[in-house]
């Protein structure tokens, strides 16, 4: 029998954890990078006697507390301070640069990869399979949420004594934090956050890039965006310092790339008026996007932990808990969909081919979404002619973009097919405001439904001749979507900044000829090596070529344009020269999400194509077969969403 212990060495040893932890969370600390990086928020090599960012830019390097960093005032002109450096070296290199080119110009532009240094082999990652071992999923359905039923409270093992346990948090208005050493209080800071994502144009006078594609101008609009997230709207969360950090990675590296299309169109509004507010005040979206934020940082410090992936499960164990309470009480059913669909398209956004971590597919999610749809009337809502609506509401529009590209994944017909077809038809109040979402015009989304709705029919039978017919009826329907003006050419006005509408003329132009390539891949016989296909698919490159590219660019809203025209291109094709290109542009960020798992996926496509040897037929021809990416990822059990 253990024998008790006296109350002073309980004392003792409590606070002997206690300086453990506070020394700990202090050696944390210090690992963290300089002070001058945290501030300018940027990764930091943590050299000595300076850290390489410090040393290039000419700053002060510190790895001891100033005292500037107390108090918000001396923070912010200090971080002002560091910026007028860095602008005059940059001004200051510009002009040396101008001197040198003037002399001797470079035959062409250069471009800067990453090496195998930074990012390591996407299919050379392993998984602690003791985080495998703590998971499981149970997916009966709840009896207590029968409308829903796809959640389940036991979904996910609670192991309240284990990580499990998630730390509570309050909406407050500051964020306060203070740290003890041997019990007494040594450091006490308060933090206020503030976002903005209003983009300011160019002041008169200011040098634009020659050549726009070359990522400088985008460069330039995803950093201002970024920095003006922490300027103007007052926001505050009280998390513990570990939640914080996710929260504050979440809003500075993954919230300006989520909507990058809408963002054009609408200047920040989605952040300012959806997203922010969300985080404020629904519980399960704030811990979908904490989950979000450390699968980011995850991918993008290609970080392998047992810390990290505990992080990611925490929180998605939260999110799923938060929404089984929600649909057992039956109420706050608009929260419980902008939770759910977050973590159908958040994860499109960041999540990886590779990541064996236990989740649920993202179809189950859906059926949720399809329910808390007809709950909240959205589908009258948005077809009843009596309805005023300034514009579709955001939880619709982006439940028929996942509807509709979900439902080419899987080979059925749309959940809300009636709607996009009615739409279609309709004269009048026809947008559901997919084109402002992600730049494809609605009038082809909905046919797009409608080949997957044919699809569907072809896959139960449908005669050959019937067929036919309706793929030629499809067919001249998509050519009543180029009346007007449907030009493709470079999406910049003459000073050099973004045109949101040629952008949009542009993407819809790619999911045009993506759809006609989906379209022509029902015909019986079909091979995409014939003349009709190869020539699709050269126009499809050639538009493309004409979107802006770069980890800054809209390549990532493009996966299922890639996927639909990658996946018929031949080993000659020019499609496949630029997409590896597009791939290196994007550097480390091709690696994950939609974009990421496209790009797995093609290779293995195009590994089994390139394989095959065809046998001369009858005629002599050699046509290459029809390999489809739906039975590849079958055959590889992958279940994801590319969209």
């Amino acid at each position: 029998m253990a024998m008790a212990q006296p109350p002073k060495a309980k004392a003792a040893r409590a606070s002997s954890n206690a300086n453990t932890k506070a020394k700990t969370q202090m050696h944390r600390r210090s690992r963290t990078g300089c002070y001058t990086c945290r501030l300018r928020r940027k990764k930091c090599d943590e050299g000595t006697p300076m850290c390489t960012a410090c040393k290039h830019l000419g700053l002060h390097c510190e790895y001891k507390r100033p005292i500037w960093w107390s108090n918000n005032d001396s923070r912010r002109q200090h971080k002002d301070d560091i910026k007028m450096i860095i602008k005059r070296k940059k001004l200051s290199e510009k002009a040396s640069h101008t001197i040198q080119t003037s002399i001797s110009s470079p035959p062409g532009l250069s471009h800067s990869l990453p090496t195998s240094a930074t990012f390591s082999d996407p299919l050379d990652r392993t998984r602690s399979a003791s985080i495998d071992s703590h998971f499981s999923f149970n997916f009966n359905s709840s009896p207590n949420a029968p409308e829903y039923n796809v959640y389940n409270p036991q979904l996910l093992p609670t192991h309240s004594d284990f990580m499990f346990n998630v730390s509570p948090y309050e909406i407050d208005i500051k964020t306060e934090r203070q740290m003890f050493v041997d019990d007494v209080p040594t450091l006490k800071e308060s933090t206020i956050s503030t976002f903005s994502t209003y983009h300011p144009p160019p002041p008169p006078g200011t040098i634009l890039p020659n050549y726009p594609m070359d990522g400088e101008w985008t460069e330039q609009i995803y950093q201002e965006r970024r920095e003006s997230l922490t300027e103007e709207t007052q926001f505050d969360i009280e998390l513990d310092e570990n939640d914080q950090r996710l929260l504050e990675h979440f809003i500075q590296f993954v919230l300006p790339t989520i909507f990058p299309i809408l963002e054009t169109n609408q200047h920040g509004s989605v952040s300012s008026d959806l997203i922010l507010p969300a985080l404020q005040n629904n519980k399960g979206y704030l811990h979908c996007c904490l989950m979000i934020a450390a699968q980011h940082f995850k991918a993008t410090m290609n970080i392998q932990s047992e810390e990290i992936d505990n992080d990611i499960m925490r929180h998605r164990h939260a999110t799923i808990l938060s929404l089984c309470e929600a649909l057992n009480r039956d109420e706050d059913h608009k929260q419980i969909l902008e939770a759910t669909l977050s973590l159908i398209f958040f994860q499109c956004c960041v999540g990886r081919y590779d990541d064996s971590l236990p989740d649920i597919p993202w179809h189950q999610h859906f059926q949720a979404v399809s329910s808390l749809v007809q709950k909240l009337d959205l589908p009258r809502i948005v077809t009843d002619p009596t309805e005023q609506l300034a514009q579709t509401p955001f939880n619709m529009t982006l439940t028929a973009w996942i509807d509709i590209f979900g439902a080419t994944m899987q080979g059925r017909a749309p959940t809300f097919a009636h709607i996009y077809r009615e739409k279609h038809l309709s004269a009048s109040n026809s947008s559901l405001g997919l084109r402002e979402l992600m730049g494809c015009e609605d009038r082809v989304m909905y046919l797009i439904s409608e080949i997957a709705c044919l699809e569907n029919l072809k896959r139960e039978g449908m005669d050959e001749i019937t067929l036919c017919t309706h793929v030629h009826s499809l067919g001249e329907q998509i050519n009543l979507t180029e009346n007007g003006d449907t030009s493709v050419k470079m999406p910049f006005n003459a000073n050099g900044s973004l045109s949101p509408k040629q952008l949009s003329k542009n993407i819809t132009s790619a999911f045009r000829l993506a759809a006609r390539i989906y379209l022509c891949s029902l015909v019986p016989g079909f091979s995409p090596s014939q003349a009709s296909c190869v020539g699709l698919v050269e126009k499809l490159t050639a538009v493309l070529q004409h979107i802006p590219s770069g980890p800054h660019g809209f390549d990532r809203s493009l996966a299922w344009v890639y996927l639909i025209g990658g996946s018929v291109s031949g080993a000659t094709s020019t499609f496949r020269r630029f997409f590896s290109d597009r791939i290196a542009q994007l550097g480390d960020a091709s690696n994950f999400g939609s974009f990421g798992g496209v790009v797995t996926l093609l290779h293995e496509v195009w590994q089994q194509v390139d394989s095959f040897q065809p046998s001369p037929s009858a005629t002599g021809s050699t046509e290459v077969p029809y390999i489809s990416w739906r039975d590849v990822m079958q055959m590889r059990g992958w279940d994801y969403l590319l969209v």
